[in-house]
Parts: C-alpha cells; structure tokens; sequence
C-alpha cells in the first residue's frame, strides 16, 4: 500500500479505501491505515495526502496529526475547511 501512497500526486489526496483497492486489497480501509502507521518515518511517505471517506481527517479535531495534517495539505494548496477536503481535491485513480 505504501507504493500507492507515495504516488498520490502533491496537492491531491485519497481515501484510505481507495488506497486500499487499487493496491489490491479491496473493503481494506483499516489495513491502510496500519500500514501507514506502521511504515518507518525513514520512509517520508505522505501520509497526510490520505484522508477518511468523505474527504474527512480521521484524527481527533484537537490532536497534533489533525492539525500538522491540515497544515501540510493546506501548503500543497488543498483547502481545509472543518476538517475535510473538497471533493476537487481528491486524485483520479488513473493518475496514479
């Protein structure tokens, strides 16, 4: 999953499900995101271009990832409004 991650283009996002199927593991959300948090900060993937369904940052409204999440979307120029990205910014899964 980390492959797809990595190829989610600067200033796009994607759902943790649709991560999960164009890996191959189709109705896996929660698989994706163990394997985010699980892969090695030495990796430097873009965790933050990955978001809940919706378009919803799965962290607590008040937590540190919420907030540096928003934070590095926002200076990839993808708009935050209440914790969600517009629909505009969700990537095609043929560019990836």
């Amino acid at each position: 999953m980390w492959h797809v991650v990595c190829a989610i283009p600067r200033g796009q996002v994607l759902t943790y499900g649709v991560v999960a199927r164009t890996a191959g593991f189709p109705g896996r959300a929660r698989q994706a995101g163990l394997a985010l948090r699980l892969a090695p900060d030495a990796m430097n993937l873009p965790w933050h271009r990955v978001v809940g369904a919706g378009g919803r940052i799965v962290f607590s409204k008040n937590s540190h990832q919420h907030r540096e999440q928003a934070r590095r979307l926002r200076a990839e120029g993808v708009l935050v409004r209440n914790g969600r990205v517009p629909d505009s910014a969700m990537s095609l899964l043929d560019e990836i």
